[in-house]
Parts: C-alpha cells; structure tokens; sequence
C-alpha cells in the first residue's frame, strides 16, 4: 500500500515537472515567433509621423520630405498664388474636391489648414509619378491659363498650387493631401490628424 501512494506522489511530481518544463519550452519558442510578427523598428520609422520646421520656408519654396516612402510636399503660396486659385476653376476637374483626396480639414477652395502652406504627397494620381515643381514658368506642352503648380511629363498631367487636376489629362484626380497637423505656429506634423495650432 505504501507503495501504491509513492508511486501516485511520484506520478504527480513527474507529470507537474514535465508541464512546467513544457511550458516553460513553449513560451521560449512563442517569443520568437511572435516578435517576428511585430513590425521592424524600420517599417515602424516608414509609417511614423514626420515633424517639419517651416519657420524659415520662405514665398515659393518647396520642401520635400518623405512619409511612409512617399515625397511629401510642404511649400509657401503668396496671397496672389491664393487668388488665382478661385480663378480657374473652370479648367479644374475637379475644383471643390468633391472626391476624397484630402482630409475633411482640408476640404477647402486652398486644400489647407492655413491657406498660404499647402501639403502635398508628390505622388501624380495617374500612374505614380512624380510630378515637376513649376511655380511660375508654364511647362511646355501646356495651353492652358497657367498660374503655376505641377507638371507630370511622363504622360503630360498637371495640376495647380493646390493640387487640383486639369481637365482633359490623363491624371484621374487631384493629388493627396496627407493627414497633418500645427504642432505649434511653425511645425507641422505630417502623418497624424490632430488640432490645428
């Protein structure tokens, strides 16, 4: 009889040491497999928000960044670049920005939060371009009222300071307006939605 209990006490210790031994083995191989499920701090750095100083972007200038692999555009439009938006709608294909391309934020007759800086991902909408800054020179080829903006010469789309498309080329719709905000009056964090400073 004495016998019968230590080989049950014997039983249970070896079956309580063989399930702490196996779960300590299972955590030891789940670690690995689920950290290689977790993004690398490099996909993590392509996907995080990108904070720009603009206290020195001067009128006109471009300032390119990228965000998620994608050129972001950041530039200074003047109150006579302003006004010449309201001037060619006509010519636009889409001049309220009817089609979802911009944040409700952004959703404006200048696609921006403060009207005189624009943000733009300098991606063309058409097949993945990247279109040329044209400020104020008309890109030839163009017959249209130019009042500066982007030229596409790979297929021959373009588009005006605020990133709305021209009618009549191949590019299907106005360019991204990428989620952003004003960390305070000059950094914009691109990346995130957020209250405007």
């Amino acid at each position: 009889m004495n016998q019968e209990v230590g080989d049950k006490s014997r039983r249970r210790f070896l079956t309580a040491a063989t399930t702490v031994v196996g779960g300590v083995g299972v955590a030891f191989l789940a670690v690995p497999f689920i950290s290689y499920w977790r993004p690398s701090a490099r996909a993590q750095a392509l996907g995080a928000p990108v904070e720009v100083d603009i206290s020195n972007l001067e009128m006109g200038q471009l300032v390119n960044v990228k965000w998620r692999g994608n050129p972001v555009w950041v530039f200074r439009r003047s109150e006579e670049n302003l006004e010449q938006l309201t001037q060619i709608d006509n010519e636009l294909r889409d001049p309220e920005s009817s089609v979802e391309q911009q944040p409700e934020y952004a959703r404006n007759a200048h696609r921006s939060i403060r009207p005189e800086v624009m943000v733009l991902v300098g991606i063309c909408t058409h097949l993945g371009c990247s279109p040329l800054y044209r400020p104020d020179e008309t890109p030839e080829g163009v017959s249209r009222r130019w009042v500066g903006g982007f030229f596409c010469p790979c297929h021959g789309s373009f588009f005006d300071l605020a990133g709305r498309v021209y009618t009549g080329v191949p590019a299907p719709a106005n360019l991204v307006v990428p989620p952003h905000y004003y960390v305070s009056d000059n950094t914009l964090l691109i990346g995130e939605d957020g209250e405007a400073a």
